[in-house]
């Protein structure tokens, strides 16, 4: 063994080196993937009178990828179409996703694509997350951090991996792409404990001929969602392998236990 290969390069960047086990990522036992329809592995058939018909089909989502992976438990926190402002306003209520038993000690948060493409909402900015989480204004940001507050109250020693948008060769779409993406290294360095998966700026372009591989319709097939798995898993691994210290007490998440 080398314990060399396991440690951070000086010139490497997250996505370099994809470990098929999933590298330190497997150190989390419970996590929890909050998004849209691109968390759900959501699928677009074609009927037969040309109209296109949306399947979440959780067993194809790239956190039950991960699940299988690194043998977690994985929570789809997700549905195709989920914003902020629903994910807050009812979706997790009447899903129990608020619920003590089912907090994890890992977050990884993939909302945007619906709020500010779909909605056109107003970004913001850090400011909007307030001390009291509940005056956060009606701005994504706003919304956003509504999401991740309220977990990192219920569970303040948590890991978030807040998670940008991809861009896709399109200069209106990639400005919002990159309007969310600085969103979220704003929030993260904020807060403690949180991290971005920056695929905005590491992650492969979805251009036509990512697409042509691995789209089928507007979403993503089956390997396109396990891609998207091995990349968080990758990003992640980089992420812990940056500054291991940070992640020394993971295995007392969610006890009364300290090193």
């Amino acid at each position: 063994m080398k314990l060399y290969d396991y440690l951070l390069k000086p010139t490497e960047n997250p996505l370099d080196n994809i470990p098929e086990d999933g590298g330190f990522s497997a150190i989390f036992r419970t996590i929890a993937c909050i998004g849209d329809s691109l968390s759900s592995g959501e699928f677009e058939s074609r009927n037969p009178d040309g109209s296109r018909g949306y399947h979440d089909m959780f067993e194809y989502s790239w956190g039950q990828f991960i699940a299988r992976q690194i043998g977690a438990k994985v929570y789809n926190f997700s549905r195709g179409g989920m914003t902020a402002i629903e994910y807050v306003k009812s979706f997790a209520e009447a899903n129990d996703m608020w619920s003590k038993e089912k907090l994890a000690q890992a977050y990884i948060v993939a909302l945007g694509c619906n709020d500010l493409l779909g909605m056109n909402q107003t970004v913001g900015t850090v400011d909007d997350l307030r001390d009291d989480y509940t005056e956060n204004p009606d701005t994504f940001a706003g919304w956003y951090g509504k999401v991740i507050q309220r977990y990192m109250k219920m569970q303040p020693r948590a890991k978030f991996f807040l998670m940008t948008m991809v861009r896709g060769g399109d200069a209106d779409y990639d400005a919002k792409v990159a309007a969310q993406a600085q969103l979220m290294r704003d929030i993260a360095a904020r807060f403690d404990n949180t991290y971005v998966i920056d695929l905005e700026r590491y992650g492969p372009v979805y251009d036509e001929a990512f697409r042509e591989k691995f789209f089928m319709l507007g979403h993503m097939n089956p390997a396109g969602y396990l891609l998207t798995a091995k990349m968080t898993m990758a990003y992640i691994d980089y992420i812990i392998r940056s500054d291991f210290k940070a992640f020394r007490d993971v295995g007392f998440i969610g006890t009364d236990l300290y090193d």
